[in-house]
């Protein structure tokens, strides 16, 4: 089954990854990608669909969907080194992924996350993410339905 990036969260102050179920009263109804535990995050909590995030390149910015398609490219089916793993080692994963990310202004605090993110994707969910066409199909096909 393919991944939906804009139903999984990053939840500030929570490690791990959450998919997004429902809407609360008060916020947002998610379950945990490892553990598979439910819980309620209120609206103040700071929450992100990782289809949100980017990461910048020397270019421009890159979505994180596409770094990761490219961190699979050069793994393969390894799972990427966590972020425990020493700085040298990320950053060099990094340089061959995505040679032209921007040093300046993506850190290694950065890539430490999209690295766990990756693992946490790839162990519990799938690095075959839906497109932008297949997320509109999907929908458009749910408000016919509603």
């Amino acid at each position: 089954m393919k991944t939906d990036l804009a139903k999984i969260l990053s939840v500030s102050g929570q490690s791990g990854l959450f998919l997004y179920l429902s809407q609360s009263r008060n916020g947002a109804i998610v379950e945990s990608l490892v553990d598979k535990k439910r819980t309620n995050f209120s609206m103040s909590s700071r929450i992100t669909t990782l289809a949100d995030i980017s990461i910048y390149t020397e270019e421009q910015e890159m979505k994180l969907q596409e770094v990761f398609e490219k961190l699979h490219e050069t793994l393969g089916e390894q799972d990427a080194p966590t972020s425990k793993a020493p700085a040298d080692q990320i950053k060099a994963l990094f340089e061959q992924a995505v040679p032209d990310y921007d040093r300046d202004r993506f850190y290694i605090s950065h890539m430490k996350k999209v690295v766990d993110w990756y693992n946490c994707l790839k162990n519990y969910a799938s690095l075959d993410f839906l497109t932008d066409e297949e997320r509109r199909a999907e929908y458009e096909a749910q408000q016919q339905e509603a």
